[in-house]
């Protein structure tokens, strides 16, 4: 018995790295699986059908389900066509893995609309639309379901260079949460990975150049899979972040604060006396 028997996944921007891994993951654990991937470099350019097609051959070859989809995220009708594909073929959808991503990492100073405007569009704006056409046919269905979307540790603590991608990834832990708190009474659960690994996306990054083989997307897949089964119980609004063998979850921490004692309002020259005690958590 595998912890997906009977479902229907979709995994976007499966046709490499985390998502192909997941996909594979899924698969393996019994789900048919709806691969979604554009097929297009790092930074979004071009596209093909191939990264895609050669992960559904790669599942029906271990005797698993899967079919191809090439839908971009970034759009309404790239949204609807990846639903469809899910409903075409298995008739229903029962996990979301929002994975689909792309990188134009520039400094703040150089960089452009463009570079913002791109990089928002798939990660944080593809997140909100196929969560959202996807969660309107798990409450048509009504049994529930499970959305687990991606985010970064640049979205929850920031990184050089990455001020498009952070923001979109923090974004989308902002979506997460408020999700999670909305799609509650429909019994679906939304969490959120903040992966770290050696991918086509990351490979040329400082940190993966040497001794750090064990931030391989096989790493991340797991949690995945925990987020989108069962084991994940009514656990809804995480995030579950993974680094090799180490798995951790990142939250929003409020310090204690500080009261003025008569109750007035706090003066600019108050809050640096006393910015020690105020931000103590």
């Amino acid at each position: 018995m595998g912890l997906l028997d009977g479902k229907v996944a979709i995994i976007t921007g499966a046709g490499g790295g985390i998502g192909r891994a997941e996909a594979l993951l899924f698969a393996r654990e019994g789900a048919k699986v709806v691969v979604n991937d554009v097929g297009g470099a790092r930074d979004g350019s071009g596209g093909s059908d191939a990264m895609a097609r050669k992960v559904v051959e790669e599942i029906t070859a271990e005797g698993g389900v899967a079919v191809p989809n090439f839908d971009t995220v970034a759009t309404a009708a790239g949204a609807a066509g990846i639903v469809k594909s899910a409903l075409d073929a298995f008739g229903r959808i029962d996990v979301l893995v929002n994975n689909a991503g792309i990188l134009r990492d520039k400094t703040l100073l150089k960089l452009d609309e463009e570079l913002w405007d791109s990089v928002i569009a798939v990660h944080l704006k593809g997140t909100f639309l196929v969560t959202q056409a996807v969660v309107k046919q798990m409450v048509a269905q009504g049994g529930g379901g499970r959305v687990v979307n991606t985010t970064s540790v640049s979205g929850m603590v920031g990184n050089f260079g990455q001020s498009n991608y952070a923001a979109a990834k923090a974004g989308i832990y902002g979506f997460t949460r408020t999700a999670a708190i909305e799609l509650q009474k429909h019994r679906i659960t939304v969490n959120a990975l903040a992966p770290v690994a050696k991918t086509r996306m990351t490979e040329d990054l400082p940190m993966f150049q040497a001794g750090m083989e064990s931030l391989t997307p096989e790493h991340i897949a797991p949690a995945a899979l925990f987020l989108g089964s069962d084991l994940c119980g009514d656990r809804t609004g995480h995030v579950l972040a993974v680094t090799g063998s180490q798995v951790f979850a990142y939250k929003v921490v409020q310090s204690a604060g500080k009261f003025k004692d008569e109750g007035a309002a706090w003066t600019a020259q108050e809050i640096a006396d006393h910015w020690d005690v105020i931000t103590k958590v």
